[in-house]
């Protein structure tokens, strides 16, 4: 929270106290004065009845005498009473320090429970994030306009298809980078960042050309710490687990203890562990099956998201392992979206979707593109209690990740 904002509110406090506490240290005495006349007004009409009355012969003196001085004994008692009491000079000050201390400690309990205090620093970020994008997108045209005159600048292409990356635009990588692989051929680099490109416009297949690319990287730097990652997945997407192991266990092996990477490799690692242990299912003999899934976004949230943030739509088992079992990878400018789950995007090979008597279906926004869910992220679910035909499914996504 910046120091601007706090001042805002220290401001804001002040004003309320100065507008609260002033009237509590006035020693403003009662007003009397207007019961005093309407009492007397009042007499005086007594009076001059009582005067008509004498003259016209209803009231004898002795009468009339009576009836004034009761006038009279009656006019000073309410006088008397409508007397003010004198101020006391402690009158409202006992007050004074429990508002002094009770507003602001108010103001800020209701804004902690009722507000956002990380509102202004989201929306810093959202606008930091948005001035990356416009910028990496003129570059990307200074780019591309300069690889229309100079086609051999290989620095430019490597540039353009890592800017084309930054703003997930997969596809449209994957092309540049075929392009410097077509140019550059046999170059590690080239190839890893052209099958990492392929394989997330093809929504996280690592299957076929990817895998192969990888491949012949790894043969040429066995120790490239990419290639070990990439060639881990790919293995482990075939099934062949084992092969994945050692992949990731030399990468953990060559990473430094303490490296960020290295909680996720041990994970991954566990993971591919748990499948190699579990026996070989049959090949499954149900039918196939296509979930049509069709996602929207909360009207409340849309303020939350920027075009180019990531959308996973995936399948998982409702008991069971919690990793997607299909999934496809779209942006927050495809919504609303319409997709189909089965087979053909599944995360392994030997996976069918209808092999499961129940899927949740998980709609979810990142703003990193990170595949582990994170706070911040927005998400919608819907669960299939029956896993057979054609379903279809409607999300909305309406919850924010703690």
């Amino acid at each position: 929270m910046n120091l601007e904002f706090w001042l805002m509110i220290a401001g804001l406090i002040v004003l309320a106290l100065l507008v609260l506490l002033p009237p509590l240290f006035k020693k403003t005495p009662l007003r009397y004065a207007d019961g005093e006349q309407r009492n007397t007004a009042i007499a005086r009409q007594q009076l001059a009845e009582l005067k008509l009355q004498l003259q016209n012969g209803a009231l004898s003196q002795e009468q009339y005498d009576a009836q004034y001085r009761e006038l009279q004994l009656t006019l000073l008692d309410d006088l008397e009473a409508d007397a003010p009491a004198a101020p006391s000079a402690k009158t409202g000050r006992w007050i004074v320090p429990i508002v002094a201390i009770t507003v602001p400690l108010l103001s800020l309990f209701l804004y902690g429970s009722l507000g956002e205090p990380q509102a202004l620093v989201k929306a810093e970020l959202a606008a930091n994030n948005q001035k990356v994008a416009d910028n990496v997108k003129g570059m990307v045209d200074k780019l591309i306009a300069r690889l229309k005159q100079h086609p051999e600048d290989l620095e430019g292409w490597m540039m353009l298809g890592r800017s084309y990356m930054y703003v997930q635009q997969y596809q449209d990588a994957a092309n540049v980078f075929a392009e410097l692989n077509r140019r550059k051929p046999n170059d590690p680099a080239v190839m890893l960042h052209y099958a990492d490109a392929l394989s997330m416009a093809r929504n996280g297949q690592m299957g076929g050309e990817p895998a192969e690319l990888v491949e012949q990287a790894l043969k040429l730097v066995p120790e490239d710490h990419t290639a070990l990652w990439l060639a881990g997945m790919a293995k482990a997407e075939a099934g062949n687990f084992a092969q994945a192991i050692t992949h990731w266990k030399k990468l953990s092996a060559l990473l430094p203890a303490d490296d960020e990477s290295q909680a996720q490799l041990q994970k991954m690692i566990q993971m591919a562990e748990a499948e190699q242990q579990k026996p070989q299912a049959p090949e499954s003999s149900a039918a196939a099956v296509d979930i049509t899934v069709k996602v929207e976004l909360d009207a409340a949230l849309k303020a939350k998201v920027e075009p180019q943030y990531t959308l996973f739509i995936y399948a998982q088992a409702v008991n069971g392992p919690k990793m997607p079992l299909a999934i496809v990878r779209k942006q927050v400018s495809d919504l609303p979206a319409s997709v189909v789950l089965n087979d053909s995007v599944a995360m392994q090979p030997q996976t069918h979707l209808a092999d499961f008597k129940q899927l949740r279906i998980v709609a979810r926004i990142s703003k990193t593109g990170n595949a582990m869910s994170q706070p911040g992220d927005l998400l919608g679910t819907a669960q299939l209690d029956a896993v057979s035909g054609n379903p279809s499914v409607s999300i909305t996504i309406n919850q924010e990740v703690q």
